[in-house]
């Protein structure tokens, strides 16, 4: 049991050790050569960003949550096909902070997206979209298979 805690701390040692760590990045070309710290900022803002989301159902409905706050409605992009869903956005810093300024940098600025394949088959022109207290909530009634409908036949 005494060795489990050990491994336990060393792990944490060793991620501790590793957050503390500068990051040095190589950029993959015909010649190696390492990015500059001053360079990894430029990286990491042309990176795109994966948003989280939450996807559930309930008996009518497939639905998709993600917390988006912070981003302008109209920075929002939601594409429905009857397989699938995308999200695309940007998320836009308020100011400009000095790197050598900052105490944590954890948030998320830039472009992001996310494309999830749906459990079952949804219709697309019924979906709606609406952004409530920074939640994204995307609604998409389920596709039924089972459902029949009647058509008239029109003699001509």
């Amino acid at each position: 049991m005494d060795e489990e805690v050990n491994n336990t701390d060393d792990i944490f040692a060793e991620l501790a050790k590793a957050k503390s760590t500068p990051m040095h990045l190589k950029v993959e070309s015909d010649e190696e050569e390492e990015v500059q710290p001053e360079e990894e900022q430029d990286i990491i803002e042309e990176a795109e960003g994966q948003l989280t989301v939450d996807v559930f159902q309930d008996d009518d409905h497939i639905y998709v949550q993600s917390a988006v706050a912070g981003v302008d409605p109209e920075a929002l992009d939601v594409n429905i096909t009857k397989e699938a869903v995308t999200i695309r956005g940007k998320r836009e810093k308020i100011r400009s902070v000095e790197e050598d300024d900052y105490f944590y940098q954890e948030c998320f600025w830039g472009s992001f997206s996310r494309s999830i394949v749906l459990p079952q088959e949804v219709d697309p022109d019924k979906s709606t979209a609406s952004l409530k207290n920074g939640v994204l909530t995307v609604k998409m009634p389920k596709f039924d298979r089972k459902k029949v409908r009647s058509v008239k036949v029109k003699a001509d």
